[in-house]
């Protein structure tokens, strides 16, 4: 745990940066209040120490800017010369405790344990909120529908391979369902409760991707108002999941293959590194081998993602599958739409596993939807013709 001693009198931010490392923390200092809230913004920090009374930029101040910067320390303020008042007002602007000098060595410790405990409890009420929010949400094709050859393969892989750290490339075409094969290797890891965080690299512009996967520092570019931490910081301790990485830069792709092979990265302005902790899943509808014959891709990058591959069968290859999927479809679009339920006539099922499914599972979804909006009290043949064919 990082410790951040902001304080004008040497001697006590030495002397209170011996004691701290005496105990075990890691613990850094700065002089005055611009120092402390500029290494603040530069390092994640749990707990910050600060004095009230100094001078350019004094204790309060320094507590307005990193409650406006959105730092999520705890800081503790100190003083010799502090009153009630002045505790009250450190409290209201978020300060998690106020101590005065001579600093008592138990009180501190006892201060930080507190405090790290109560950071320790946000973060985690924080991802269950979190979790629970995303449960409650019906995402389209959440649940792994199918019991075809092909999909008990699928679901066979993921069982092997979701309790280990190895990184999974997932590949098949378009709307096949990669993202949930992604999902489920996070929900059934030892990650499963940290972070799962998604990126579509083909939806982010070639120039943003950087900022956007390893973050940057305030002014790094014209835009870059205040630090922004990268989807690599925000999944620490969980997966990361890496959507048609083979749209991503060839720039881009050595960053990401750095902080493969080292486990830190550095913030778009910054040359500071940052250790990770993150399982990385990335997913492709292109064949990478013919990419990297083209020079579109980084073959030390695809060893790397692929130790293990999963490829995604595309519903023609799993027709078995379609009654299953529409049943659940219907199921779902009417318990979140509050249509009524509609029953599809054999004949009219059958035209439906028949048909060549361009736009697999999502087209599927999508055709069903159609029909349950469309049809009378039932899905018949006739349907099928006039709104699908």
């Amino acid at each position: 745990m990082k410790i951040l001693i902001i304080d004008d009198e040497r001697a006590i931010r030495n002397s209170l940066k011996e004691i701290l490392m005496d105990e075990g923390y890691e613990a850094d200092t700065a002089e005055d209040g611009a120092q402390g809230v500029e290494m603040a913004l530069k390092e994640k920090y749990s707990v910050i120490f600060c004095d009230i009374k100094m001078p350019n930029m004094d204790g309060i101040e320094v507590l307005d800017r990193l409650g406006a910067e959105g730092v999520d320390s705890a800081v503790i303020m100190i003083s010799g010369h502090g009153d009630i008042d002045t505790a009250v007002e450190c409290i209201k602007k978020g300060a998690f405790d106020f101590i005065q000098k001579p600093l008592d060595l138990n009180r501190i410790l006892i201060t930080i344990k507190n405090a790290t405990d109560k950071v320790t409890l946000i973060s985690k009420t924080e991802r269950l909120a979190s979790e629970a929010t995303r449960l409650k949400k019906k995402v389209y094709g959440q649940e792994m529908v199918g019991e075809s050859a092909p999909m008990k393969k699928v679901r066979e892989m993921i069982d092997k391979v979701a309790p280990t750290d190895a990184r999974v490339l997932i590949t098949g075409a378009n709307g096949t369902g990669k993202e949930l094969v992604a999902r489920t290797l996070h929900q059934k890891s030892m990650r499963s409760q940290m972070p799962y965080v998604e990126v579509n690299c083909a939806a982010i512009p070639s120039e943003l991707i950087e900022s956007e996967l390893f973050g940057h520092e305030k002014g790094a570019f014209t835009s870059a108002v205040k630090q922004h931490k990268g989807k690599f910081e925000q999944a620490d301790g969980g997966t990361l999941f890496l959507d048609e990485i083979g749209d991503m830069s060839l720039a881009a792709q050595a960053k990401v293959l750095r902080v493969l092979q080292e486990k830190k990265l550095s913030r778009v302005g910054s040359d500071k590194d940052i250790n990770v902790d993150v399982r990385v899943l990335a997913a492709t509808n292109k064949n990478l081998r013919e990419e990297i014959e083209k020079g579109n891709f980084r073959e030390d990058l695809y060893h790397r993602l692929s130790v293990i591959v999963i490829t995604v069968p595309s519903l023609d290859e799993r027709k078995d599958d379609i009654p299953l999927l529409v049943h659940h479809f219907i199921d779902q679009i009417c318990t979140e739409t509050g249509m009524q339920r509609r029953e599809v006539d054999t004949d009219a099922m059958q035209l439906l596993v028949d048909k060549h499914w361009t736009g697999n599972i999502r087209e599927l979804r999508n055709v069903v939807e159609r029909l349950l909006i469309l049809s009378g009290s039932r899905i018949t043949a006739q349907d099928i013709h006039s709104y699908v064919y």
